[in-house]
């Protein structure tokens, strides 16, 4: 289990950010559709995290297109956030490997696009998965192959479907819209770690987030599973933010062969690092 942030000399260390989005994503259906899964929470400095509803619609919860849309807005206003997504952003080394990719995460980010286009409409993962649209049995991996940092923490395998605690889903779901995110984001937001370790001073950043490593560590006060995740990611990042925790998450210890594995497969904040 991941400890909580220790507290720091506050007056040498003030917040890396303003702001912090938590995101408990999910994988389920058309990229259009209400889903009761998809939560949202954002907390400030001065504020706790509270629940960030959709606009008005007929639609009661959030769509991943409609989110998408609105964390692009958030992130490209000048206010320092960091936004927390609970779904993986990269795949392990072996499938790099085994699909002849070069080692670079944004080439690998299209290649994913063309082959799995989750991001289109009337498009389900069991689509793609079956063979009815794209061309999954070109882009697929096994169950097997986990990245160094879901080792580190105990997490499932990102090709690891039709499981409790399974984040393929959301994770095949997800990586077309960061690549959205990508195409129109300015470049002070950054993608950690791809976009290097450090995050510059006054800039936002969107990391991979792994709710279970705490939420056990804060009462749900009512809210539902899916609810408490994307609260416990606000929470975890405010927390440690304000206790002046933060910026020594985003550089764990790593020996020099995970840190460049990483920079590819990707690594989740708020683990702490790993031998060779």
């Amino acid at each position: 289990m991941q400890r909580r942030p220790e507290q720091t000399d506050t007056s040498m260390s003030q917040p890396m950010f303003e702001r912090y989005i938590g995101i408990d994503y999910s994988g389920a259906r058309t990229p259009d559709c209400s889903l009761k899964g998809l939560r949202v929470y954002v907390a400030t400095q001065q504020e706790a995290p509270k629940e960030v509803l959709p606009p008005p619609s007929p639609r009661n919860y959030w769509t991943r297109r409609g989110l998408v849309e609105w964390l692009l807005e958030e992130l490209s206003n000048p206010v320092p956030t960091m936004a927390g997504i609970d779904h993986g952003f990269s795949f392990p080394m072996r499938y790099f490997e085994a699909c002849g990719l070069p080692p670079d995460w944004p080439g690998f980010l299209e290649d994913f696009r063309r082959h799995w286009p989750t991001d289109k409409k009337h498009t389900y993962v069991e689509f793609i998965r079956d063979g009815t649209s794209g061309n999954a049995a070109a882009r697929s991996g096994s169950a097997r192959w986990r990245r160094i940092v879901e080792k580190q923490a105990g997490a499932k395998s990102v090709f690891h479907f039709d499981v409790p605690g399974s984040v393929a889903k959301s994770t095949h779901a997800g990586l077309p819209w960061l690549a959205y995110l990508r195409d129109n984001l300015p470049e002070r937001v950054k993608f950690w770690p791809f976009d290097g370790w450090e995050i510059p001073t006054g800039s936002s950043a969107v990391a991979e987030m792994y709710p279970s490593l705490w939420s056990r560590q804060y009462p749900a006060e009512g809210r539902t599973p899916d609810q408490h995740d994307a609260w416990t990611i606000a929470a975890w990042l405010r927390q440690t933010d304000l206790y002046g925790a933060l910026e020594a998450y985003f550089t764990p210890a790593l020996s020099s062969k995970v840190e460049k594995t990483a920079r590819i497969e990707g690594w989740i904040l708020g683990v702490e690092g790993a031998g060779s």
